[in-house]
Parts: C-alpha cells; sequence; structure tokens
C-alpha cells in the first residue's frame, strides 16, 4: 500500500459509522475537494500577494483568454454576469490601469476593453504562481499517469455535465 494521507484517516473514522460507504468514493471525493481547496488557498494567498482581488482576477483571466481584447457583452457572458457588473469591474480595473477602453474594430457604436501592460502583468504573474503549483502537485505522476488521470476525470465531468435522472 502507498504512503497514507489525512484522507485515509477520514474514510477510517466514518466506515464504522456508515458501514455502507464506499471507500474509493469517498477517498476520491474527498481528495478532489481538499484539492481544490488548496488550490483556491494557493490562488488568494497569490492574489493578495500581487494585491488583486479574486474578481478582478477572474475579469483579467477572461479577457486574456480572448487575445486581451473583448467586447464588455462578451466578458459578461463568459463570467456569467450582468452587463453593468462587468461595467463596475471594468471601471475598477481601468481606474488601476489594467484595462483601458477603445473603439471596437467592427462596430464603430462599441467599445471594447483591452489589457494593458501592467493587466497582463498582474494576469500572468497570478497565473505563473499558480501553474508552479499545479505543475509540484502533478509532478507525482508520470506523463502517462496524468493523461491517464485527466481522461479519468473528464469521464465523470462529462455525467457531471448531464442532467440526473
Amino acid at each position: 500500500m502507498s504512503a497514507r494521507d489525512q484522507v485515509d484517516r477520514h474514510v477510517e473514522r466514518w466506515l464504522p459509522v456508515l458501514p455502507d460507504l464506499d471507500p474509493d468514493i469517498e477517498g476520491a471525493v474527498t481528495r478532489m475537494q481538499f484539492l481544490t481547496r488548496h488550490l483556491r488557498t494557493v490562488k488568494q494567498r497569490v492574489l493578495a500577494t500581487l494585491d488583486l482581488q479574486g474578481h478582478e482576477y477572474d475579469t483579467l483571466h477572461a479577457l486574456a483568454g480572448r487575445g486581451g481584447r473583448a467586447a464588455p457583452s462578451d466578458l459578461a457572458r463568459d463570467l456569467a454576469m450582468a452587463p453593468a457588473s462587468v461595467t463596475a469591474r471594468v471601471d475598477t480595473l481601468a481606474r488601476r490601469g489594467f484595462v483601458r477602453r477603445i473603439p471596437s474594430a467592427v462596430d464603430r457604436r462599441r467599445v471594447d476593453v483591452e489589457l494593458t501592460d501592467a493587466g497582463r502583468a498582474a494576469w500572468r504573474g497570478a497565473m505563473d504562481v499558480r501553474g508552479a503549483e499545479e505543475r509540484r502537485l502533478l509532478a507525482a505522476l508520470d506523463p502517462e499517469q496524468r493523461r491517464l488521470l485527466a481522461d479519468l476525470l473528464r469521464r465523470v465531468v462529462l455525467v457531471a455535465e448531464r442532467p440526473a435522472d
């Protein structure tokens, strides 16, 4: 058996209380929850270091994912937010020098939002630290195991994406 972690102790604690508990399911779900919390904590720590709020990072991330330039309506859709809420975020990010409003290249009536060099650097700084932690964690697996893990998790996500009967 491989090294034991805190989840093994958690499962052992609950098996006598819930004899029908499937230790593999409980172990997998509890480990996924732990890793999600861990990565969220790393993200919060790096954002605090960079003096970025979570919603600011999320907006910069959505903008970077669109090549650094997007219509506010596209950002609202990407962030699943009301357009007015995105406007408030863009206002804050513009005051900080992370984004600027520019005329749209496709519609003269529209204004797009564009990352500035400072905005790209802030986003990239957070991404680099988060990515380093993700690589550190998954370095416990060889490339074939990482691919297998990704494939297995995809199968679970596909079930989660379907409505439950």
